[in-house]
């Protein structure tokens, strides 16, 4: 199976609404809505060349050799790469009455030239204002040279429910302004197309050429961008994901203003809370995202957040799992402070934090940086049985065996059990274990007492923060007592 791009982000839950049962006809809304949206047309030079022949090898001097030369010349063999005009067509509306178009950043990828075409078939080239990759979401301008364009508005789709009614217009497989009705299908969708994946998905029919095009509520407000389908064929099977307006307008508020995105940044890498690590920190249940590693330098270490920390809210919005924390950090305001509420040592504190700004950080390369410093002891070795692994100290010995930067500090994994708790959890040698139930280790006997610890606290799991080339991970293993 393939996933098709053609839209892309959803949002959560809120109060019930009012059902709404369906129109009689959609008629009204269509007429009111078709003049908004708009057919967008690239062309873009891209080298092409003609069928390649590779002539046969000859000894020098051969008559061969000069037959097939003369062969070759005739018939073009191994023609160098010449340009072409490619051309593409997609879908986008218009968000102001004079000219500026929305439309996904993949329908204008790579342009050369950009042409918008009106529902009366006018033609205007396009400018591009700005593109968000990560979210799939471009922003045109067009001269309407004083023509004052019909327009639609972002609506809320914070309001949407599962089985809401919902219509799409756009411009599937270059035929022009077409209208499909269908409900919201699902809401909250990660289909792997970006860090920031939300989706709604609808069975309103959406097809190649829909990408950039609106997907309306039955007020008539925009609430989600067609970009991607589900589709063994490339045709609609009644699975297309729509980015939710709740994104796309904060994206598209910041590209018109600054010509690019400006993300919230708090500097933390962050995992899953699985029910293992849930127990061994004594959380009730799996919720939030696990603090991996903290960006020296960056905000959250400036805010006191720590490795090993659970972000349970993050300015007044719950994290129920890993995934949502990027989106609400990327949706807040850069220089905000905010409160952040994370567990810790069994029990919830608040920080605050002053956001920076995620593309200024990406731009300097603000990542933990491998500094070298010197280290070196003879290495005490042990097994921890409960765990299935073979330990020892680090000496530069085992450093360069395992490439281990001088800068790690821990305790090497020397063997590992294949049946054994840490073998289950893709344990390996040469990865280093820097804490044990957020305590750091130094020595094989650092864990053991760590796990120990761990099991006369009644815990059934031990937390164990892991460094695997530079990577920092947390694992719950389960502590076997047999």
């Amino acid at each position: 199976m393939t996933v098709m791009l053609a839209a892309a982000l959803a949002v959560p839950a809120v109060a019930p609404a009012a059902a709404r049962s369906a129109p009689e006809s959609f008629a009204d809304l269509a007429e009111r809505l078709l003049p908004a949206v708009v057919n967008v047309a690239t062309t873009q030079t891209v080298q092409d060349r003609g069928p390649t022949m590779d002539m046969p090898q000859f000894p020098p001097g051969s008559p061969f050799e000069e037959f097939f030369k003369d062969f070759f010349d005739r018939n073009g063999g191994n023609q160098p790469q010449r340009p072409r005009r490619a051309q593409s067509l997609g879908s986008g509306f218009l968000i102001s009455a004079d000219g500026l178009v929305v439309t996904n950043n993949h329908v204008i990828a790579d342009a050369d030239e950009i042409t918008v075409r009106l529902s009366d078939d006018t033609e205007f080239p396009a400018k591009l204002i700005g593109t968000d990759t990560k979210t799939d979401v471009a922003v045109l301008k067009i001269d309407p040279g004083g023509r004052e364009l019909p327009f639609v508005k972002f609506g809320n789709s914070d309001g949407l429910r599962v089985g809401d009614w919902v219509v799409a217009i756009g411009n599937p497989f270059g035929l022009g302004g077409t209208v499909t009705a269908g409900i919201v299908s699902a809401r909250g969708r990660d289909i792997g197309q970006g860090p920031y994946d939300d989706f709604i998905q609808t069975d309103a029919s959406i097809n190649r050429g829909n990408s950039g095009g609106p997907l309306f509520n039955l007020d008539g407000d925009v609430i989600g961008i067609n970009t991607a389908i589900f589709s063994q064929s490339g045709g609609s099977i009644g699975i297309g994901f729509a980015i939710s307006s709740k994104l796309a307008s904060n994206v598209v508020g910041q590209l018109r203003e600054f010509g690019r995105t400006r993300r919230g940044w708090l500097g933390v890498r962050i995992q899953q809370v699985t029910d293992e690590i849930a127990e061994s920190l004594g959380l009730d249940r799996a919720r939030g995202a696990l603090v991996a590693d903290v960006t020296p330098d960056g905000p959250a270490k400036s805010a006191g957040i720590q490795a090993g920390d659970v972000i349970l809210n993050f300015a007044g919005q719950d994290v129920s799992e890993m995934r949502e924390l990027p989106r609400i950090v990327a949706e807040t305001a850069v220089g905000k402070t905010v409160n952040v509420q994370v567990w810790r040592d069994g029990r919830q504190i608040d920080v605050t934090a002053k956001l920076g700004e995620l593309e200024a950080a990406e731009k300097a390369s603000l990542k933990q940086e491998d500094e070298q410093s010197s280290a070196a002891s003879d290495g005490a070795k042990a097994r921890v049985d409960s765990l299935g692994l073979g330990l020892a100290t680090l000496t530069p010995q085992l450093r360069a065996e395992y490439s281990i930067g001088d800068q790690v500090e821990g305790v090497v994994v020397t063997e590992v059990d294949p049946a054994g708790t840490a073998g289950e959890k893709g344990l390996r040698p040469g990865d280093v274990i820097v804490e044990v139930a957020q305590d750091e280790v130094r020595s094989p006997d650092d864990v053991a007492r760590g796990v120990k610890a761990a099991t006369e606290k009644g815990r059934k799991s031990v937390l164990l923060l892991i460094d695997r080339q530079g990577e920092m991970r947390f694992v719950a293993l389960r502590i076997d007592k047999g």
